[in-house]
């Protein structure tokens, strides 16, 4: 299979958790041996959110604003590169054309953002739709997609599926902003809406679950 991996930020990065991202690289690994091709997109997490602070205390526009956010991405991104070793292509990813080129080369790509305007999420389904993904699977700092944000409302009900056409309904936020922090954010629901990339969200913090879901077992929630 062709496999898109979302790593929040959120998860791995609010605070830094190394020993989360050498359990991720193991899985991601396994994939690989076990003939999968894999692209990794990670996120920037509190550190991405704190440049973006810095950057409107400058007055910087929304644009500088992403840049940032976006280099911070690139350093979690290469930390996890580098860990995978020599099943990872050499650099960071900072194009889809680049991308699909390593994939073609039997490496494993990591890629954290791409450019201003789009979140890492959204990169991952533009990756997915570059590649013809099979499957597009985003470890989040929640156990699923709920009903409402469930870190505002305690009567939150996990959804175990939905098609494409619920899933824009559970979302408070309907467009793009610098630091935007939603399960899937707006632009990749959009993206997931009209490609019909087949998404499973599950809890990060317990990366053995990228497995199971790719086993095809019932964790977090899917969306086809």
């Amino acid at each position: 299979m062709r496999i898109v991996v979302r790593i929040g930020g959120s998860v791995v990065a609010n605070p830094i958790n190394t020993q989360l991202l050498a359990k991720y690289a193991e899985i991601i690994v396994l994939l690989r041996q076990q003939g999968h091709e894999v692209v990794v997109v990670v996120g920037g997490g509190a550190l991405a959110r704190q440049f973006i602070g810095f950057a409107k205390e400058l007055e910087l526009d929304m644009n500088a604003q992403d840049e940032v956010a976006i280099s911070c991405s690139r350093l979690f991104a290469q930390l996890f590169l580098k860990k995978l070793g020599g099943y990872a292509a050499n650099n960071v990813s900072v194009t889809l054309e680049e991308t699909a080129e390593c994939l073609s080369r039997g490496k494993v790509v990591v890629m954290g953002g791409l450019k201003p305007g789009i979140t890492t999420d959204t990169v991952a389904t533009l990756v997915a739709e570059k590649i013809t993904a099979d499957m597009l699977l985003k470890g989040s700092d929640q156990t699923g997609v709920y009903n409402k944000d469930p870190r505002k409302h305690p009567d939150a009900v996990k959804l175990d599926h939905l098609t494409f056409e619920e899933l824009a309904e559970v979302f408070e936020q309907n467009e793009h902003k610098a630091g935007i922090h939603q399960i899937i954010d707006p632009e990749a629901v959009k993206i997931l809406k009209s490609k019909r990339i087949k998404t499973v969200v599950v809890n990060g913090f317990e990366p053995q679950n990228m497995l199971a879901a790719v086993r095809g077992e019932n964790v977090g929630t899917i969306i086809n």
